[in-house]
């Protein structure tokens, strides 16, 4: 069986579900610590011809939380609005904006407060639309030491799900030893998009933006391509 692991990331760019349909469990870490400077709550989707960010905003609280104990603040129902117009006012012109703002709406109007439950339904919406059928699993229901770092509870969350090859996305190929995976019975991969282009209303190309961008500018079937358009080393 073929498993990846990741942080869940607010509406991720194509290599993110790249990954996730390239295996046959895709385990999403809610008992991790939440990181500022990573995608956790934010991403770019592009605004008047640049790149721009859109953050989902937390309430004030320790760095040292997991994403779980994390919270949306108070005032998310009126910031989520906001959003929704700068998504609507971004994309209104875009060739599927009206079949895909109807599942940004669904995403970002989801009543939970709750960042890794809203961020988990926010990627569970997004794979339905894309057609991936991985199934989702949340890292703290598996029966591992939790207190375990790094390499040595990747390996233990793999070998609770009796998975024998590992799938990770290329930026981990310096912290990860393929002996030592293949000393416990596993194959590890690392996962090589490839570059990938479309029309974004006639302009000059931005990448890596958020899914949303790939959604907005791509037909389903366009994107069932794209998703298959990486290497495996």
């Amino acid at each position: 069986m073929k498993l990846a692991i990741m942080q869940p990331y607010f509406f991720p760019y194509i290599g993110y579900f790249q990954l996730m349909n390239a295996v046959d469990e895709f385990i999403v870490y809610d008992n991790i610590e939440f990181s500022r400077k990573g995608w956790i709550n934010r991403n770019r989707i592009l605004v008047n011809d640049a790149d721009a960010y859109i953050t989902l905003p937390l309430k004030n609280d320790s760095d040292y939380l997991h994403i779980v104990e994390r919270s949306l603040t108070d005032s998310w129902s009126i910031e989520r609005k906001k959003m929704l117009n700068r998504i609507k006012e971004s994309y209104r012109t875009a060739p599927q904006f009206k079949v895909v703002f109807p599942i940004v709406e669904e995403s970002l109007l989801f009543e939970e407060t709750n960042l890794f439950r809203f961020l988990f339904n926010t990627l569970q919406c997004t794979k339905a639309y894309l057609g991936i059928t991985t199934p989702l699993v949340i890292s703290s229901t598996l029966a591992i030491d939790h207190k375990l770092k790094s390499e040595d509870k990747v390996l233990a969350m793999i070998q609770s799900r009796k998975a024998d090859e590992y799938i990770n996305p290329i930026g981990g190929v310096e912290l990860y030893s393929k002996q030592r995976f293949k000393d416990s019975g596993i194959d590890l991969f690392f996962l090589k998009a490839e570059s990938i282009t479309y029309e974004q209303n006639g302009n000059l190309f931005v990448p890596f933006l958020s899914i949303l961008d790939v959604m907005m500018f791509n037909t389903q079937q366009k994107i069932q391509e794209h998703l298959l358009q990486y290497t495996l080393v």
